[in-house]
């Protein structure tokens, strides 16, 4: 996103006119309602008919039915009952047409909504976890929010009010123009000069309607991370300071707010004084034409100029002008859904996770002879399948849960590398555990064996399989995680156990939370296992969030376990329970711990020891000690994890 200051009002901003690509995109999403777009096009056209039609009629009330009576002695009042009932039929049908038409937008632009945001929310699953990193949660919830009502009312109100103007501008025009053509080109020509002097300001607003959609999506994200972090707000006294930094981002908004809005809402006086200027000239000019009996041209012939026409004629006038008003007010509102509308369509060509894997996991059956087969039914057994080779079958590699990362670099952007030539070796069913002061790169490990990231140079292979070859998917659906920063969602304690494995009986959940020892809490709890958690688990301890984490590892039995600090957030005393649930979670399974309590890496097979992301300790818990170096010294006090 891009941070350009908003001008102070009055200042340079570049000019904005109308994305067409934009705009064309929006119009994809509109073919779904041909028909309700016909049928609106039809209403507004009705409507814009009506308009001039009893401006029009006003002419042969006033010549035909009002003067006539004024001359009577005893007038009959039966044509003017019956012209007044014509023109309120008139009117009548253009109110429905208007009405049939306003409600037809708004069912049109809710279900347009509805597709937007149900693609922005497929795309962004897909998004890779380097997108996350690069824009705060509030900035992506204000596309979701803020940039789709503009777009709703792009749809909704700017769209079809100004075909509106449009159709109405033309029905004027040509009314007028059959009755009076000089006065229609007077009016055209003033109309004109003024506004080639407005053309200029309207050109210059879209630029600050963009910044405004900048400022607000800025503003989100910093109101976001500060309801987030209330807590750590209060304990370090922080709140002017946050007060402040809220200011100077609500400063920026309201600039950029202020001089869009501001610009845009002048626009509606200077056409009303337009109006008023051009309706007054009219007046003298064509009363001057009335009373000099001067020769009057329409599209209908020569006629003199009437009591009746001058009025029709006038009230042409206001009806020219205020559609030229609202097309420009529209414009803007339309320049601002766009702006928006290209925030929107920015994050959906965000380029998706890449993903070239042909290697799939699929369930499977060992066979007597060792061969294996694969089987549609669970079968507590899987396999990696590997597709047709040239003139080959398919083949398949039994899920062991061997991991090996051979001369591994890495770096989260190209000119700093992070990891630096990582080689390990974790067999089938063992617990491998990372050491190191916090960013050593001990995660980073992690987040590449899920592929959350690819290597810049070396091998990671699983049970001898380049992980670039297996489908990512069915990568992470072998690797079962727990990480620091629990993650719970609105629904039953059940539904979040069952998160690990979206299939899974009650019964299997029930057994993965007594593996995590979770399920003494958790039916201490006022509906057990069907309490309904909100607000990421709020009403939980901080522990008791974990072992539901844990519980929801468990319920996936997966080959592979990675437990990224998964009990630094529990006290001691629940530690020990979770640490007896961990070991036989971890049983079988090959098991990568990263771990600032080094109690809890005792008995791993290997232990690692990082440093700026490079291993330079390797060993068992004794050798290490033995060694008496790095991790000695952690051990026994004589330095600590940073």
């Amino acid at each position: 996103m891009s941070q350009k200051k908003t001008p102070p009002m009055g200042g340079k901003m570049p000019e904005r006119k109308i994305d067409k690509d934009t705009l064309r995109r929006i119009f994809v999403y509109l073919k779904d309602y041909r028909g309700q777009m016909i049928l609106i096009g039809v209403c507004i056209l009705i409507n814009a008919v009506a308009g001039a039609a009893s401006s029009l009629f006003l002419q042969r009330l006033i010549d035909n039915y009002i003067v006539p009576l004024l001359g009577m002695s005893e007038p009959v009042f039966t044509g003017l009952i019956r012209a007044l009932f014509t023109i309120g039929s008139i009117y009548l049908l253009g109110v429905i047409a208007a009405f049939f038409y306003n409600r037809t937008t708004v069912t049109i632009a809710q279900g347009t909504l509805k597709k937007i945001r149900d693609e922005m929310f497929s795309r962004m699953q897909w998004l890779p976890v380097s997108f996350f990193d690069r824009h705060t949660h509030g900035e992506i919830m204000s596309l979701y929010t803020n940039d789709t009502d503009t777009l709703r009312q792009l749809i909704a109100q700017a769209m079809p009010q100004m075909l509106s103007s449009v159709m109405s501008l033309a029905a004027v025009f040509v009314s007028m123009l059959s009755l009076s053509i000089p006065l229609t080109l007077m009016v055209v020509v003033l109309v004109a000069v003024i506004m080639s002097r407005v053309a200029g300001l309207v050109g210059r607003i879209g630029g600050y309607f963009m910044e405004q959609q900048r400022t607000l999506a800025d503003l989100n994200g910093y109101v976001e991370e500060m309801v987030n972090g209330q807590k750590v707000i209060m304990v370090f006294n922080h709140e002017a300071v946050s007060e402040k930094e809220m200011a100077k981002k609500n400063l920026a908004w309201r600039d950029a707010a202020a001089n869009a809005n501001g610009y845009a809402t002048s626009i509606m006086p200077m056409m009303n004084a337009v109006g008023y200027f051009v309706y007054v000239a009219v007046a003298v000019v064509g009363g001057y034409m009335a009373i000099a009996g001067a020769p009057n041209v329409a599209l209908t012939g020569f006629h003199a100029m009437t009591v009746g026409m001058i009025a029709s004629f006038l009230t042409l006038t206001r009806n020219f002008v205020n559609p030229i008003s609202q097309l420009s007010n529209q414009f803007n509102s339309i320049v601002a859904a766009l702006a928006g509308a290209s925030r929107i369509f920015a994050f959906m060509d965000e380029q998706p996770e890449v993903d070239n894997g042909y290697v799939t996991l699929v369930n499977a059956r060992i066979r007597e002879d060792g061969t294996i087969e694969e089987s549609k039914e669970a079968t507590g057994h899987w396999a990696w399948r590997h597709p047709h080779q040239a003139g080959g079958d398919v083949t398949y590699t039994e899920l062991k849960g061997a991991i090996t990362m051979d001369h591994v670099d890495f770096g989260y952007v190209p000119e700093k590398t992070v990891l630096h030539d990582i080689t390990l070796y974790a067999n089938p069913g063992q617990k491998i555990a990372f050491v190191g002061a916090t960013g050593a790169g001990k995660t980073t490990i992690t987040n590449l064996i899920n592929r959350f990231y690819d290597i810049d140079d070396g091998k990671v292979r699983y049970d001898g399989i380049n992980i670039n070859k297996i489908r990512k998917a069915d990568l992470r659906r072998s690797l079962g995680i727990v990480l620091q920063d629990v993650n719970l969602f609105t629904g039953t304690v059940m539904e979040n156990i069952r998160y690990g494995k979206p299939d899974a009986t009650d019964e299997e959940c029930i057994e993965a939370a007594k593996l995590a020892n979770a399920d003494g809490f958790i039916r201490m709890l006022p509906e057990g296992y069907q309490t309904v958690l909100k607000g990421d688990g709020s009403g939980l301890s901080q522990g008791q969030r974990q072992l539901i984490s844990i519980a929801r590892a468990a319920v996936s039995d997966p080959p592979v376990m990675i437990l990224d600090e998964a009990t630094s957030s529990i006290d001691t005393r629940t530690e020990a329970l979770v640490q007896n649930g961990m070991d036989r979670l971890m049983q079988g399974r090959t098991v990568f711990v990263i771990a600032h309590r080094l109690s809890t890496v005792r008995n791993s097979d290997v232990i690692m020891v990082l440093d700026h992301g490079s291993i330079i300790e390797r060993g068992t818990h004794d050798k290490l000690i033995e060694e008496k170096g790095v991790y000695y010294q952690l051990y026994t006090g004589a330095f600590e994890l940073e």
